[in-house]
């Protein structure tokens, strides 16, 4: 890591440490994941597992961010923390069910939120060697080239992951997978929300729905989304950062469709011109 005195006190300063620390936990993430002692696992609740490495990553990215931002807050899944004016939002692992398995679809994710706005966001795979990154208002890339959501204009073509949450009755889950397979969509689930957001911003899916996902899993992804030129739901407003909430995020012209389906509203949905009708076909 570059020395302390190396990261302005200011935005661009944080985009480059989040860059940096990123990048360092998934080298370490990727060792854990090479070796099988590296993802022994233990559960934290049904369908929720914990490995050595999530840990590690956690601490690697904490302790960094409190040496060089000392006044930051940081709200991790692993080790918790309190909601501050400035806070970093970190997953060490998201995806640890796959991690575990020695599926290679995992991902670490974090967030900078100032005063309850995404002001920056990184999702790196270092299994695929894939950094995500994006600033409020500069646009999303992959590995540094710029990206955008997918020009899907109709569900008969369109593929949508659905997230799971223990902490939503299956009934609804088996009502929403019914009515976005009803528009003629393709519903899957590949394990790790971020990644799916990630996926959403770079067009290889067109939208992902959770109805619920915590902070620390979606923030980064969020913003990847819209900086991408995507349509979200409105986090901070149905949601918080501490307890979570529903997500959604979909390539503009299936938005609408996707929201009436899931029952999540979308951020400005006065802004999407898309014709519901002409999505359907």
């Amino acid at each position: 890591m570059p020395a302390k005195s190396s990261y302005s006190n200011d935005l661009s300063g944080r985009a480059l440490l989040c860059k940096d620390v990123i990048k360092a936990a998934g080298a370490l993430v990727l060792k854990g994941f090479q070796d099988n002692t590296g993802r022994a696992t233990s559960m934290k609740g049904p369908q929720d597992f914990l490995t050595e490495t999530d840990a590690a990553s956690e601490a690697l990215i904490r302790s960094t961010i409190s040496e060089h931002f000392p006044v930051d807050g940081f709200l991790g899944e692993e080790g918790g923390g309190k909601v501050t004016d400035r806070l970093w939002v970190v997953d060490p692992i998201d995806g640890t069910a796959n991690f575990a398995r020695g599926i290679p679809h995992f991902c670490i994710s974090i967030a900078y939120v100032e005063n309850y706005d995404w002001k920056i966001g990184a999702i790196y795979n270092p299994a695929q060697d894939e950094l995500y990154f994006a600033c409020r208002g500069a646009g999303a890339t992959l590995n540094e080239k710029q990206i955008s959501v997918s020009a899907t204009r109709s569900f008969d073509s369109a593929s949508v992951e659905l997230g799971w949450s223990g902490r939503v009755p299956n009934e609804i889950y088996i009502r929403t997978i019914g009515e976005l397979l009803a528009l003629g969509t393709n519903v899957r689930r590949t394990g790790s929300g971020a990644m799916a957001l990630a996926y959403v911003a770079d067009g290889r899916s067109d939208a992902y729905v959770e109805l619920h996902m915590n902070s620390w899993d979606c923030a980064a992804g969020l913003l990847l989304v819209e900086e991408a030129g995507g349509a979200v739901c409105p986090f901070m407003e149905i949601g918080t950062l501490a307890e979570g909430g529903p997500v959604l995020a979909s390539t503009r012209a299936i938005a609408v469709g996707v929201s009436q389906a899931s029952r999540i509203p979308l951020a400005a949905p006065h802004l999407l011109t898309t014709d519901l009708h002409r999505a359907r076909g």
